[in-house]
């Protein structure tokens, strides 16, 4: 196995490495949308601590957060198929990522829910709001604020832990560079690239995180 850096082989590998970064983008932004909204109807459900419903989505948080997410993967890969629910690797991988962090989101909602000070729930009631209203124009727009730091950090996270997909056979950069590497008997090469697209995107990423912090919160 050669260790030496090879240009020209870098070159030639580009195409099949940045097929695989899109697949990564893929799975973060469309996984990051079902975590939030996911995310969100628990927190609330959990808050009004509705009877039943409540104690079932407390368990399935507890449950997610309590299991490793390439065992969730396996299971979606692996057992769905048995009960005649058939997907592709892709749409298997989003929806477990976006599953997975939503345990994540529906704590960090919880956290900013119950942050917003008394008063403005005694406003609200008070004033005779509609429920709708109130979580739409003074809870949510209030909490969403504080919490905007820590859902990007799960973001970022996301992007990262993509690369735990390729034990489902997504290609995404890291398997890219995996398959690359075994074909060519090349690591080097393939997975220095593999690395530096991850920073990128994860490096800015933080930094816009902590801009945001500082003009949110600080």
């Amino acid at each position: 196995m050669n260790f030496e850096w090879d240009m020209d082989f870098a070159i030639s590998v580009m195409p099949e490495l940045l097929a695989g970064f899109w697949v990564t983008i893929q799975i973060t932004f469309a996984g990051i949308a079902i975590a939030l909204l996911i995310g969100l109807i628990v927190a609330v459900i959990r808050y009004l601590r509705i009877p039943v419903l409540s104690h079932l989505f407390d368990f399935y948080v507890q449950f997610v957060r309590g299991t490793p997410l390439l065992v969730q993967a396996f299971a979606a890969f692996f057992i769905l198929p048995e009960y005649g629910i058939t997907l592709t690797p892709l749409v298997t991988g989003i929806i477990v990522m976006g599953v997975n962090y939503s345990a994540y989101t529906a704590e960090v909602y919880r956290s900013g829910i119950e942050g917003v000070d008394k008063g403005q729930w005694e406003a609200a009631t008070a004033l005779s709001l509609p429920k709708k209203p109130t979580w739409t124009r003074i809870v949510l727009p209030q909490s969403i604020r504080t919490i905007v730091p820590m859902l990007g950090n799960y973001w970022i996270q996301m992007y990262k832990d993509s690369a735990i997909l390729y034990g489902i056979t997504v290609i995404e950069v890291l398997g890219a560079a995996q398959i690359i590497g075994s074909s060519n008997y090349r690591y080097v090469e393939p997975l220095t690239i593999a690395a530096l697209l991850f920073l990128a995107v994860s490096y800015p990423a933080s930094v816009l995180v902590r801009r945001l912090e500082r003009r949110l919160v600080g």
